[in-house]
């Protein structure tokens, strides 16, 4: 009788202070995400980074992908990706991602031909990047960043970009396993962009 009487006490106070959900109202809430990393691959190397970018430091995963998809046979992909970096062209996405309620964009893009993959081009193009910080990183097949980051700079840039930090560049066959110097990479990231938004 006295254990009952004890849990009616107990249960009178919970409800005095508001019930469970008062109590709930304690624990801090989850704050909403406001990191999207954003992403093209072709041949799955850089969505594997963009995954172990998301593991490591959360946010919304966004797949960049064209409208009508690149050929799965390397040359002839070889033969419209050239051409569509030589003429400048953005080849329309598949889908376009409203990026209005995020503050910070890792980006990530293949090394094509010494630049970002033409979808990249047509995400940022696409897209208002005003008072965004913007966290760029690549893969390569050996090549190395060459004018990725340059070009992503310039272009980030021209649709209003408040920060371009350093990017990542990391050759493609890291990603049979995970990569421990992107994951340091990906928190230093993002500790410097939210300490420059202070």
């Amino acid at each position: 009788m006295k254990f009952r009487n004890v849990l009616t006490v107990l249960a009178a106070g919970i409800m005095t202070c508001g019930g469970v959900s008062g109590l709930a109202a304690e624990t801090p809430a989850p704050k909403s995400s406001k990191v999207l990393i954003a992403f093209f691959s072709y041949s799955g190397n850089t969505r594997a980074a963009a995954k172990q970018i998301q593991e490591k430091v959360g946010g919304d995963l966004y797949e960049i992908k064209p409208r009508k998809p690149y050929p799965s046979s390397h040359n002839a992909c070889v033969v419209i990706a050239r051409k569509e970096i030589k003429s400048g062209t953005a080849p329309a996405l598949a889908e376009e991602k409203d990026i209005t309620g995020y503050d910070i964009i890792f980006l990530g893009s293949p090394n094509w031909w010494g630049t970002m993959a033409p979808p990249v081009l047509s995400f940022i193009k696409k897209n208002n990047f005003a008072g965004k910080t913007v966290i760029p990183f690549f893969t390569h097949g050996g090549g190395g960043v060459q004018n990725c980051e340059k070009d992503m700079r310039r272009i980030c840039g021209s649709v209003g970009a408040s920060k371009i930090l350093g990017a990542g560049v990391y050759t493609g066959s890291l990603f049979r396993e995970r990569v421990p110097e992107l994951e340091q990479w990906a928190e230093k990231s993002l500790k410097e962009a939210l300490s420059k938004k202070k």
